[in-house]
């Protein structure tokens, strides 16, 4: 029972991780909580959905969704972000605020309000023991967030643009000083933390069975509770910080039920990480 609790966790905080992943790597570089990344989160799902409606193959479905994402990120950085840069830090996150709200506006304009459901039809086996059962599709989340939280430390650890990027985030203006193009750099951050908002659409789009304009809120507050717990910009305490809240809601669900809000769970723990730790659980004091 406690096994597959932990299981079932260590699932939801797989699926915790990879929304909040590019909102670390935009805030990482750029210092600006991009609440926008929900509504791109959304258009990931729905891309997803009718590419997958059309074709019925799972890999087009996310290939697409990524660059359909990816390709929004830039146009977000480079004609609602790049020119208000510099500014006080509220005109940016008044921005990011006011473009999620327009999207998820859109979204229900165009798709309509109803819930289309996205079941992705997998032929991967689920894993059954006496102690512990997962379905294919529990382990095909997984075993996608592994592989892009693989291929993102081999992009920042085994690259020059890694380099580049994690000198960046370092300090902006030294990092331009000393040749880099920290312009390319940002826009690339957008590009890539939204193709991965695509995959996280589309994997909890697939693991609820449901697709709706407004399905990134819960999304947003989850991964800004992420964030702040694994660490501002830290993407190790990012993937920390998600796992350990979903096992956080699941087992509180367990030994607790329904007396306390499953949304609560998340704030509660936020709390408690801000009065042990501010700096979060693998953050640096600045």
């Amino acid at each position: 029972m406690v096994i597959q609790q932990i299981a079932n966790g260590l699932v939801l905080g797989s699926l915790y991780a990879l929304v909040a992943l590019g909102l670390t790597i935009v805030y990482g570089v750029l210092r600006v909580l991009h609440v926008a990344h929900a509504g791109v989160f959304v258009l990931g799902a729905y891309a997803g959905l009718l590419v997958y409606v059309s074709s019925g193959s799972i890999v087009l479905c996310l290939a697409v969704a990524m660059l359909v994402c990816g390709f929004a990120g830039f146009l977000m950085y480079r004609f609602l972000y790049r020119p208000v840069l510099g500014r006080p830090a509220l005109i940016p996150l008044i921005v990011s605020i006011g473009t999620f709200m327009f999207l998820e506006d859109l979204y229900r304009l165009v798709m309509g309000p109803y819930i289309k459901a996205l079941p992705l039809k997998l032929s991967l086996p689920g894993l059954d023991l006496p102690f512990l059962r997962l379905t294919g599709q529990q382990l095909f989340i997984v075993g996608v967030t592994a592989l892009l939280l693989l291929a993102l430390w081999w992009l920042m650890k085994g690259t020059r643009l890694g380099l580049a990027w994690r000198a960046s985030a370092q300090d902006m203006e030294t990092a331009g000083a000393h040749g880099i193009n920290t312009d390319v750099i940002v826009g690339l951050c957008f590009v890539i933390g939204s193709a991965i908002a695509a995959v996280a659409g589309i994997m909890v789009g697939s693991y609820y069975n449901q697709v709706y304009p407004s399905m990134g809120s819960v999304p947003a507050y989850k991964a800004l509770a992420v964030i702040v717990l694994g660490g501002l910009g830290s993407v190790p305490g990012t993937v920390v910080a998600g796992l350990a809240l979903g096992l956080a809601e699941t087992l509180t669900m367990v030994w607790v039920g329904t007396i306390l809000p499953r949304e609560a769970i998340a704030f509660l723990v936020l709390i408690l990480m801000l009065l042990v730790k501010p700096t979060g659980l693998l953050g640096r004091a600045s």
